[in-house]
C-alpha cells in the first residue's frame, strides 16, 4: 500500500482551501503518515480546525528524531522511497527524490 507523508504546509493549505485531503488520499488507496513534529507545529500555530480534522481521521504517526518536521519527513522518505511527500514547501520538495503531492489550482490534489 502506498504511503503519503503530510507536511504542515500541506495540511494547513488544504484546511484553508476546504480540500478534503483525507478523502482523496484514502479514495486512492493510500495510507497517511504524519510526523509528530508536524502535529506539534500545528498545535504551535493554533490550527484547531486542522487538529480537529486529524482527530476525526485515521493515520499513522511517525516519531523520527530531528529538529523539525522537514527533517523528520526527509528521514521517513529515505526509509520509504516509494512514499509520496505532500508538501507545498519548495525547499523540502527539492531536498527529496520522492514523488510529491501538491495542490493544483484551488481544489485539485495532484501527484508529481
Amino acid at each position: 500500500m502506498k504511503k503519503v507523508i503530510l507536511d504542515t504546509s500541506f495540511i494547513f493549505s488544504c484546511v484553508k482551501q476546504k480540500i478534503d485531503f483525507f478523502e482523496k488520499i484514502e479514495h486512492d488507496g493510500m495510507t497517511v503518515i504524519i510526523p509528530l513534529q508536524t502535529i506539534s507545529e500545528l498545535e504551535g500555530l493554533g490550527a484547531d480546525t486542522a487538529l480537529k480534522i486529524l482527530e476525526n481521521n485515521e493515520f499513522e504517526t511517525a516519531d523520527e528524531k530531528g529538529k523539525d518536521a522537514d527533517e523528520a519527513i526527509l528521514k521517513i522518505a529515505k526509509k520509504n522511497p516509494l512514499a509520496i511527500i505532500a508538501t507545498l514547501d519548495q525547499g523540502l520538495q527539492k531536498r527529496t527524490k520522492n514523488r510529491k503531492m501538491i495542490i493544483r489550482g484551488k481544489k485539485k490534489l495532484e501527484i508529481i
